[in-house]
């Protein structure tokens, strides 16, 4: 059953049931108000909810103690379905640009005492769902796109699930880590750890005026005292011998610390004992994840140690083991690969296959075959990668071709890649044109040779998640269990390969097997009976510190 759910006027709600074929039952009228009653006592029946945007309705009802199992987040069903090659020939592609093609819009409360205009209707999400429906099944891969439609509408779900839980920080433990690490916080001014460096960097450049935070000047100031440098990146500085080079990269370290994740991070992202980042699902164009707030995909190792489970519960970490070139091996059938996969560690199983002599040759080997390095180690080891996992490499390298051509390219499910370049260029232009044609007609493979890979990953990771959350709700307590999300074993952290669940301490090992199993199932869902191991690496902590 659906229940498609939108706002006629403000502060009102419509609520349209539908059976599995799409015909409508009811349709009722109530104040928004009314809205968590009526859909506790729906959710019962076990719905697919359908509705314009997940952060537009979802919050309310986690803040009101109500758990949504699955639902159908239409605009990121369309973006989509718009972009899909597998669903070019549909009449929703066909169909002009419209408010369905809008960005989903953050669910934040205005700061205004009043709200200059009111909003406007929602458009049909019944006639928008029957759009989308119809273009999946006449699309050229319906089984494949509409689990991807699932999968990010579960995405869709989860962000807000995160943000609402939040990750458990404690504060003191946060500002005990910047005191020990950037010294004393001074009023005005950097902290005391920072100001002594920067005195040293003043010294050994003879310029008592230079400001380290300001890239021109500090240019400027190394130039003069003889550096040979054309930026101040610390891969540049690290290729020079010189006394300030030491204090410089200990500076610029303790900068960015102090910048993303300082005094200023805490006071604004930390909130009674949980920080709660605006998560944005499939906010890069291969799926992945982007955040709108407060840096939860760039955490630094420096201020984990602030994550800590309440009394009485733990942390479960868990991250998947060479996602990327697991994913690989099953897009590709590669058989060698896969057989190299059953070890835990993909990288030892290709030294054992006798393709690489080392771990890390093998590491860079196959990074630089999925990212296209032709350069240092990983230009090197390339061939053998090539001789060892034909059918992987050449798999990655249609992609690239593909994208050095103009054309398109598609995920396992069916996400598709932004239209490159123009493929062809004229003779009769200058040399320096045509090699500028060239150079990024090959920058686009590149990125078209990593979006199958890397899009496909981040669909696994959306199926282990999903997996998972079920998993985690049954856990929790038998089907009608009055209590919370936050009360139950539940999710308060992603990153690309990695999960957090922060579970009672009684439950901890069952959840640890839950994310196995959901890795597992995960792979199920995607690849089938594909002989290709996604394992885990899980730690049952106190402090996220010390997950390994």
């Amino acid at each position: 059953m659906f229940l498609a759910v939108s706002s006629p006027a403000p502060g009102r709600v419509e609520l349209v049931a539908l059976d599995a074929e799409g015909d409508a039952t009811s349709r009722e009228r109530f104040a928004e108000t009314e809205f968590a009653v009526r859909a506790r006592e729906h959710e019962r029946d076990h719905p697919r909810w359908v509705w314009a945007d997940t952060t537009r309705w979802y919050p309310g009802l986690l803040a009101a103690g109500v758990r949504v199992e699955r639902c159908v987040d239409l605009r990121m069903c369309r973006l989509l379905l718009r972009n899909a090659a597998a669903a070019r020939d549909t009449e929703l592609a066909r169909t002009p640009r419209d408010r369905w093609d809008e960005p989903s819009p953050l669910a934040a409360a205005s700061d205004a005492l009043f709200e200059l205009e009111a909003p406007l209707p929602d458009d049909d999400p019944v006639a928008e769902l029957y759009r989308q429906r119809a273009a999946i099944a006449a699309s050229a891969e319906p089984g494949r796109l509409g689990l991807l439609c699932a999968a990010d509408s579960v995405g869709a779900l989860v962000a807000v699930e995160l943000r609402h839980a939040g990750l458990p920080w404690d504060a003191a433990r946060h500002d005990r880590i910047l005191t020990e690490l950037l010294g004393e916080r001074m009023a005005g001014g950097r902290p005391a750890r920072m100001e002594a460096l920067v005195a040293e960097i003043r010294a050994a450049l003879d310029d008592p005026e230079v400001n380290p935070d300001s890239a021109p000047t500090l240019l400027r100031s190394l130039q003069r005292a003889g550096l040979r440098v054309g930026s101040t990146s610390r891969w540049e500085l690290k290729s020079v011998e010189h006394p300030v080079v030491a204090p410089l990269l200990a500076y610029k370290r303790l900068a960015r610390l102090y910048t993303a994740n300082g005094w200023a991070w805490l006071a604004e992202w930390v909130r009674e004992g949980r920080f709660r980042p605006v998560y944005v699902p499939a906010g890069v164009v291969t799926g992945r994840w982007a955040s709108d707030g407060g840096g939860a995909l760039q955490l630094p190792r420096q201020v984990r140690g602030a994550v800590v489970a309440d009394p009485g519960w733990k942390l479960v970490v868990a991250d998947a083991a060479q996602l990327e070139p697991r994913v690989l091996a099953a897009m590709s059938s590669d058989a060698a690969m896969a057989r190299a996969g059953r070890a835990h560690d993909l990288y030892q199983g290709m030294v054992d296959t006798g393709a690489v002599e080392t771990r890390e040759q093998a590491k860079y080997g196959m990074l630089g075959a999925i990212y296209g390095g032709t350069t240092g180690e990983s230009g090197r080891m390339r061939p053998r990668i090539e001789r060892a996992f034909p059918r992987a490499m050449a798999f990655v390298e249609a992609a690239a071709r593909a994208g050095e051509r103009g054309e398109t390219v598609s995920t396992w499910l069916g996400r598709t890649s932004p239209r490159g370049p123009e493929a062809g260029y004229d003779e009769t232009r200058t040399a320096e044109d045509r090699d500028r044609d060239r150079t990024g007609r090959r920058a686009w493979g590149r990125f078209t040779r990593n979006f199958v890979v890397q899009g496909t990953a981040a669909e696994w990771a959306l199926c282990w998640m999903g997996a998972l959350r079920r998993m985690l709700w049954q856990l929790g307590g038998a089907d009608g269990d009055p209590r919370p999300l936050a009360e139950r074993p539940h999710l308060v952290f992603f990153l690309h390969d990695e999960l957090i669940v922060h579970t009672p301490a009684e439950l901890a090992e069952r959840v640890a097997d839950a994310l196995r199993g959901s890795a597992a199932e995960a792979g199920r869902i995607l690849f089938g009976a594909a002989p290709v191991e996604f394992p885990l690496s899980v730690a049952v902590v106190d402090s996220y510190a010390d997950a390994k």
